[in-house]
């Protein structure tokens, strides 16, 4: 039988290419600068624009672009495809096109005052093409943010007690942010302390699990509420439990959101990235450790219920699936994601104390989250796939396959699942957060916003209260909750994905624009080609998913069920129709940009467009 430690292999080889060299040519292709002013100190109020240490901003960074997805992502398509496919993708793909997609989205940012994707777009293609590319963000935003609080639900149901685990983590991270910054506690000794409570917190959860409704869960776990929960909205598809647990999730993403950076967002991405470190980095050694030495409990090779290559269509759970295009973005952001564009060019830029950090940070950033793919990759493959639960029930596999390895270091079964369920959630509630903040930053720029400046959206005039801190996070949050409680994961999953890789074909059109406006001798293969395949890809994978899985299977078939799975099936089918739209109209506005560009050279670089 294979063996797991080929798949860890495989990414090392590449991903080590990638960055020895083709991102030490990147540093010098966009000419980055240690003595330039960055955004962080040149706008710098204590809010947003703050100047980080780079281990803290790294790990906010890694935290934030590594959330969810790059766990859920591999996992699903292992499961539907096989695991050669999946690995292939994350092994060429990322550092040829999801390591590039992210540097370039950093380095573009810091040459535009920290603005976003859009801004940057803005400036070359004019006014509409920057709001096409907000609004683009912004809807993809909402999709974020109802597929992440939904693998929350399904995480906390499976095993309670990273409930508690969470909620410990979540407190140690505000009292570490009030430590370092209003008392000025030493940053190594207060970490040392922090990232012990960290892993405390797992021992507490095992002892005392939580749950909102009855059902089967370890012995003595605390169950808050009475009955099943079959009242919650969604509950007849996810149940009582996982469906009570979304509308929390997403109240908690809505108040961190609306918090200052260093109160939350800061200190708990850095104390996040430990468990990241840990998890990744655990993960990988238990496994040559394991190979080379056999201490797992079992051998670690890849289950017979994965196939390595599982046919075009895939597993029959999954309905129909064509390999091509929906593997690529079922993956999402393990190989290449837009959301780290908006991260990249939405908080990390407006934190960067040192230009040259980029190529860690933005490149390194992205290969890091690779790995994290390649492990979730090895987790499904190591316990197997069952389907009698449907495709979102292989999500647990992470925790549980994860588990197994951590075996070979001499970490019970137990205590080893607990924890990388802990990272999968942690890492889920960061994204979903920072997913907000995120798209109040989109909002900002549609509805125009000073740099420096913040709104609480308190009073009766609209525009305050679309981009206020206090009032934008329901803007995302209720369409998200429609989307999120028909229980569609596959199709929902996968429609996240189509206008996330499409959001990073825009992040990279954005960045072509950007380089050919800058100077008429830079090469645009770099993100040109990247740009054209993702484009073709996802806008191939939207349409399957609006006519054929919506439409034709949800609505004329009946496969929606319930009113509310066809409410959610006809909100799919216009936010895909709408995210198409949007998305072509700005590649047809960024390619008659370039065409001019290079056909008259002398045209002012920064001069924006008619339309």
């Amino acid at each position: 039988m294979t063996q797991v430690i080929w798949i860890i292999a495989a990414v090392l080889v590449t991903f080590t290419a990638g960055y020895v060299g083709y991102s030490r040519y990147l540093t010098q292709f966009v000419e980055l600068d240690e003595e330039a002013e960055t955004p962080a100190h040149k706008y710098e109020d204590g809010q947003e624009y703050v100047p980080s240490k780079k281990p803290v901003l790294l790990g906010h960074h890694y935290s934030s672009i590594a959330g969810g997805a790059p766990i859920v992502g591999p996992i699903t398509a292992g499961a539907i495809w096989g695991w050669v496919p999946a690995l292939l993708w994350i092994a060429i793909g990322n550092p040829l096109m999801g390591a590039v997609h992210d540097f370039v989205s950093l380095s573009g940012s810091l040459r535009h005052e920290g603005k976003s994707i859009g801004y940057i777009i803005g400036e070359y293609v004019g006014e509409s093409g920057k709001n096409m590319l907000l609004w683009f963000a912004f809807l993809t935003i909402i999709l974020v943010v109802a597929v992440f609080a939904l693998v929350v639900g399904i995480v906390f149901n499976a095993y309670p007690q990273v409930v508690t685990a969470s909620f410990i983590y979540i407190a140690l991270a505000l009292a570490f942010g009030v430590y370092l910054y209003q008392f000025n506690g030493p940053f190594v000794p207060g970490t040392i302390v922090f990232v012990a409570g960290v892993f405390a917190a797992v021992w507490v959860g095992i002892q005392f699990p939580v749950a909102l409704f009855a059902g089967d869960y370890p012995a003595g776990t605390i169950v808050l509420l009475g009955g099943d929960g079959s009242w919650v909205p969604g509950a007849g598809a996810l149940g009582g439990n996982i469906a009570g647990w979304i509308p929390i999730v997403m109240v908690y993403a809505g108040i961190a959101s609306a918090l200052p950076v260093w109160v939350l967002l800061q200190p708990r991405d850095y104390l996040s990235s430990f468990l990241l470190y840990a998890g990744v980095g655990g993960a990988i050694v238990a496994i040559i450790v394991g190979t080379l030495l056999g201490t797992s409990s079992e051998p670690l090779v890849i289950d017979s219920s994965i196939g390595a290559f599982e046919g075009f269509w895939g597993v029959e759970a999954a309905g129909y699936a064509p390999l091509f295009p929906l593997l690529f973005i079922t993956i999402a952001c393990g190989t290449i994601s837009g959301f780290h564009s908006l991260v990249s060019s939405g908080t990390t830029a407006k934190q960067l104390d040192n230009e040259t950090d980029a190529r860690l940070i933005g490149y390194g950033g992205m290969l890091g989250e690779g790995l994290l793919a390649a492990v979730a990759l090895s987790t499904l493959a190591v316990w197997g796939f069952t389907d009698a639960g449907g495709i979102g029930q292989a999500l647990p596999n992470f925790a549980s396959g994860g588990g197994l390895i951590l075996t070979s270091l001499g970490i019970p079964e137990t205590v080893g699942a607990v924890f990388m369920a802990l990272v999968l959630v942690s890492f889920l509630l960061t994204s979903t957060d920072t997913a907000v903040r995120l798209g109040r930053y989109m909002m900002e720029e549609i509805v125009g916003t000073p740099a420096g400046r913040t709104d609480t959206g308190l009073n009766a005039d609209p525009a305050s209260i679309a981009r206020g801190r206090y009032t934008n996070p329901l803007v995302q949050i209720i369409p998200a909750y429609l989307l999120v409680v028909s229980g569609q994961w596959v199709v929902l999953w996968q429609l996240f994905g189509g206008a996330n890789q499409l959001l990073a074909a825009l992040a990279l059109l954005t960045a072509t624009v950007w380089l050919a406006n800058w100077d008429d001798n830079k090469q645009l293969i770099s993100t040109g080609v990247p740009m054209a395949i993702m484009v073709t890809i996802t806008v191939l994978g939207l349409l399957i998913l609006v006519f054929y899985e919506n439409l034709y299977l949800n609505l004329l078939q009946g496969g929606a069920g319930s009113l509310e799975g066809q409410l959610s099936a006809g909100v799919q089918m216009i936010l895909g129709l709408v995210l198409i739209g949007l998305a072509l109209a700005l590649v047809r506005l960024g390619y008659r940009n370039i065409s001019r560009v290079r056909r008259e050279p002398s045209t002012p670089a920064a001069e924006p467009g008619d339309d």
